[in-house]
């Protein structure tokens, strides 16, 4: 545990010092960049919603104790999966998201809700 603590501490440090300082920014993208939300960017703002909305339904769930804490740990590593994807992502197109990218992410998030609902009620996943 503190192994990976320790190297998430070093991934975050390393990326925030490997960053251009004067990255150039399309004046259109609203002060968008790789890593940073657009407000006004509808296909980002979507994901961010239902990534925001399922993490509240996961925390609904261990406070009901309808999710035991090996549950919620699996639920939470594929949460930061779908996160970081959608992360690389954003940084490949100055913080926006493509159509087929929103779609991918959303197939995912699809998948991930059906797993919430399965292990909030202890059914089987396909």
């Amino acid at each position: 545990m503190k192994r990976t603590l320790l190297y998430t501490i070093a991934t975050l440090a390393l990326s925030g010092l490997l960053a251009a300082p004067g990255y150039a920014q399309n004046p259109n993208t609203q002060g968008a960049g790789p890593g940073k939300v657009d407000p006004g960017h509808p296909r980002v703002n979507e994901v961010n919603a239902r990534e925001q909305k399922q993490q509240n339904r996961i925390a609904n769930g261990v406070r009901s104790g309808e999710l035991t804490p090996k549950e919620t740990a699996k639920l939470e590593k594929q949460e930061n999966h779908i996160v970081k994807q959608e992360k690389h992502d954003m940084a490949k197109h100055n913080g926006h998201l493509t159509k087929a990218e929103q779609a991918k992410l959303n197939r995912e998030q699809n998948r991930e809700s059906k797993k919430i609902y399965a292990k909030k009620h202890n059914a089987a996943v396909r």
